[in-house]
């Protein structure tokens, strides 16, 4: 079950977040913002990208105002990290370094 939340722009686009367990074995989350013209679009854009299960209900955890500037100032709209733990401070990275098999291929 991913949690998750939504703050909608006064432009009219959305910045959807939600914290997705981490994909392998072991513990952890990753987090996922993703920028778009409304919420159905930013799910539709993860489903693309192979997320399936991704819906976003109710808007418990909704972005921070530092996530919000991370996603806007990215080219492609759409950054994860592992979910925020107070003791360390991971970065944003691209949607991309998912996709990049470990082979290279």
């Amino acid at each position: 079950m991913s949690a998750g939340g939504f703050c909608k722009l006064p432009g009219g686009s959305v910045v959807v977040a939600l914290t997705l367990p981490a994909p392998g074995p072991g513990e952890g989350a990753v987090r996922v913002l993703v920028h778009a013209v409304n919420r159905a679009r930013a799910l539709t854009r993860l489903r693309n990208l192979g997320l399936r299960a991704v819906y976003l209900r109710g808007n418990q955890h909704p972005p921070t105002p530092d996530e919000i500037t991370a996603v806007l100032h990215h080219p492609d709209g759409l950054v994860w990290r592992e979910a925020p733990d107070p003791t360390e401070a991971a970065l944003w990275r691209s949607i991309r370094a998912l996709k990049i098999s470990p082979s290279g291929v």
